[in-house]
């Protein structure tokens, strides 16, 4: 990986983490364009970035995190889910991070669901906070979070599906995502460090700019994103996002079986 390579995915990272269209599957993507989705410091990085886009969230919502202990049992709560699976599924998943036509189609079918679920799920008035979220709901939010572990379903797209499922409105469902994506993608960042130390990997300067680049990238431009996406959200509900998932689902596969027959001939 170059430098230009890791200021791409980090932007990609920022702008697609915290939309619904899967920040993973676009990184998959963009690695695979490169030629570099196999290499064990690109799936390093495409985690470890995540710590920018983090912040960002913080950052955005600093005083909100400064509430009632009740507010951090709540994440507690929709956090667990996954980190059962992922323990649970970890090899299973690293297995998937390299097949981008496990991407496509997840695109697909994630895209097909966003058109349809402002029709199966009737927006409340904007008016809810988060701290109204009830334990169960925290779960059962916790537990759609779970289906972004298959690469291209989109972590904050599945949650706010969830949330939306539990009667919250559009605003609130995504917020709560956000902040629930907070220990989620710190959790699987700390995991991954580890399994890679303990397997003896080790950084070169290069590599550590690499990521320090990727976090500053990727924190700057996942705070813009935040901020168009709450706003064109609450007004345009899911639709367009949905077609974007299906065309890009569709160019992949594409892309992939034009090449493979290219490759054949």
């Amino acid at each position: 990986m170059d430098y230009i390579q890791a200021i791409v995915l980090a932007i990609i990272e920022g702008i697609t983490e915290f939309l619904p269209v899967s920040s993973t599957g676009h990184m998959i993507i963009a690695s695979s364009f490169f030629g570099i989705a196999q290499d064990d410091f690109t799936k390093l990085f495409t985690i470890v970035i995540q710590l920018g886009t983090i912040l960002s969230v913080v950052v955005l919502y600093f005083k909100r995190f400064f509430q009632t202990m009740d507010f951090y049992f709540k994440l507690l709560v929709g956090f667990i889910p996954a980190v059962v699976l992922g323990l649970l599924l970890s090899d299973f998943i690293d297995g998937l991070l390299e097949n981008p036509i496990t991407v496509a189609i997840s695109l697909i079918i994630g895209g097909v669901i966003l058109l349809k679920v402002d029709d199966w799920f009737t927006p409340k008035e904007e008016t809810q906070v988060v701290k109204e979220i009830s334990y169960g709901t925290a779960f059962k939010i916790g537990m759609f979070q779970c289906l972004a572990m298959i690469p291209g379903v989109s972590r904050s797209g599945a949650s706010i599906v969830g949330g939306m499922s539990q009667k919250l409105s559009r605003t609130t469902a995504a917020e709560f995502s956000f902040f629930l994506a907070v220990p989620t993608m710190l959790g699987a960042t700390v995991k991954k460090c580890y399994d890679y130390y303990k397997a003896g990997f080790v950084l070169s300067d290069e590599q550590v700019n690499l990521l320090i680049i990727g976090n500053v990238v990727g924190f700057i431009v996942a705070m813009i994103a935040i901020k168009s996406f709450i706003g064109f959200l609450s007004k345009n509900g899911f639709k367009v996002f949905g077609y974007y998932r299906i065309i890009a689902g569709v160019a992949v596969l594409l892309i992939h079986f034009f090449v493979q027959k290219l490759t054949i001939i």
